[in-house]
């Protein structure tokens, strides 16, 4: 998507501008993010975060890309690419305490959209990430892949590394995974994804909305306090 690459620039700006604080939190995870042994380049050859991924997510009800008691009125969207670096600070940072605090108690439901717009190693990544929705690890192949992220657009999503993170994230059956992740039923899916992402006049990742009985927010800033605000402006 042009201007996707200037847009995410000047999201990471924006957080330079909010909190200081916040920023040397969100640099040193995307150096994490992307190191994994002597070439940057490549994820780490053994995953990381399982074991919290797990712990975060234990419990929590899932259906495909939604995480949470859909009997809640008010949801949270994020429209994110598996290759964003500030997406990845973003579930390290802000999404494990929303799901604490809003998710786990039933105030609301989290919602992941994929949002293919860095480069050619995001489709892949998204497909495979909706393969393992279809057998309720979608959030747990997230934040894996989140978590072990290497540098974007350099060949690491390979079919090693999305097996990987697909057992790792307690995919129980590989096989359907894999004939799964490799179904058209996923074109419409992600067209249908950037095209509403348009719609809401969004221009890079990550991006937030929050629906619920009061109407729905897209929000410019995605920090837990901007979330939690709109959280209470549409109950």
């Amino acid at each position: 998507m042009e201007g996707s690459e200037e847009a995410r620039k000047r999201r990471v700006q924006y957080l330079s501008l909010a909190t200081f604080a916040a920023v040397a939190v969100i640099v040193a995870l995307i150096v994490i993010s992307q190191s994994g042994g002597d070439d940057d380049s490549e994820p780490p050859s053994t995953l990381r975060g399982a074991a919290e991924v797990s712990a975060l997510l234990d419990g929590i009800p899932q259906d495909a890309q939604v995480l949470g008691d859909q009997s809640t009125a008010i949801s949270v969207v994020e429209f994110g690419d598996l290759q964003c670096p500030v997406c990845a600070a973003f579930a390290a940072q802000v999404l494990p305490q929303l799901i604490t605090d809003q998710v786990r108690p039933g105030n609301v439901t989290y919602e992941y959209r994929p949002w293919d717009i860095i480069g050619p190693d995001s489709e892949p990544a998204s497909k495979a990430a909706l393969a393992a929705g279809e057998q309720d690890r979608f959030f747990n192949f997230i934040q894996l892949f989140y978590a072990n992220q290497g540098e974007e657009n350099s060949g690491y999503v390979t079919d090693d590394f999305l097996q990987r993170v697909s057992t790792e994230a307690g995919v129980p059956d590989i096989e359907r995974w894999n004939a799964d992740r490799a179904a058209t039923k996923w074109d419409p899916v992600l067209a249908k994804d950037n095209s509403d992402a348009e719609s809401l006049g969004f221009t890079g990742t990550p991006s937030i909305l929050v629906t619920g009985p009061g109407g729905q927010r897209a929000l410019e800033g995605f920090g837990l306090p901007e979330i939690e605000s709109a959280i209470q402006q549409i109950r």
